[in-house]
């Protein structure tokens, strides 16, 4: 079964050379130069990835990953999304990737690159689907790998696909004191092509959801010069 792309980008010579790209790979594309536009799309039928850029008519991309972050729908919630931006500074990717974007690729770039990318989403989605371990537990933490589930005291967290996976890597490990490279590389895959101090956002968000105090975490620890450990 194909996988299907939604490309929300408002350059039609790009959109074109992206949509080329992926159906000789094997994918099923769809276009939309719009960003509110493009939210709908996904709200009615979610696709397998979304290919976002940041500067869009109607609604930025920013907030049109926000609002698939934040949809009810755990469908539309979970949708993976490769961002795209003609912004270099660092600070503005990290922004990115605090709203929930699993990956970011600068302009320009290679349609080679991108396809690439999107297939290393597909392989971890495919690896933590596929994990033996079904549940992971600490005491009212509650993580359901293959259902893609996680709550805290019974009610539900609200976390990007990459945030759980860094928790599943934690909790899999919980005890060893993982450098950021391993943590990227259990979690993310070994293609995975972000920044490292991607991880130190993802530490935060997960600290901010399942910490009493994340000022003072006591499940996710920092081990200095090192990176984080789950006690």
């Amino acid at each position: 079964m194909s996988r299907t792309i939604l490309v929300i980008e408002d350059e039609q010579k790009i959109a074109q050379w992206v949509r080329t790209y992926f159906e000789q790979a094997g994918f099923t594309v769809r276009l939309v130069a719009d960003g509110r536009a493009g939210l709908n799309l996904v709200r009615q039928e979610p696709p397998d990835l979304v290919i976002l850029d940041l500067n869009l008519p109607g609604m930025d991309g920013l907030d049109v990953c926000r609002a698939i972050r934040q949809d009810k729908t755990p469908a539309v919630a979970n949708t993976r999304i490769i961002m795209l931006t003609a912004r270099v500074e660092e600070s503005d990717r990290l922004i990115g990737l605090e709203l929930g974007a699993d990956d970011y690729v600068v302009k320009p770039f290679s349609p080679k690159e991108l396809v690439a990318r999107a297939r290393a989403l597909f392989r971890r989605l495919e690896r933590v689907e596929q994990q033996a371990i079904t549940e992971l537990r600490d005491g009212e933490l509650l993580v359901l790998v293959e259902a893609h589930q996680a709550s805290l005291a019974g009610e539900p967290l609200d976390l990007t696909p990459n945030e759980f996976a860094v928790l599943v890597a934690l909790l899999q490990h919980r005890g060893q004191a993982l450098r950021r490279a391993q943590l990227i590389e259990l979690a993310l895959g070994h293609n995975y092509e972000g920044l490292e101090r991607s991880v130190d956002v993802y530490i935060r968000q997960l600290r901010r959801k399942i910490e009493t105090d994340p000022a003072n975490p006591q499940r996710i620890e920092t081990v200095f010069g090192v990176g984080y450990r789950y006690a």
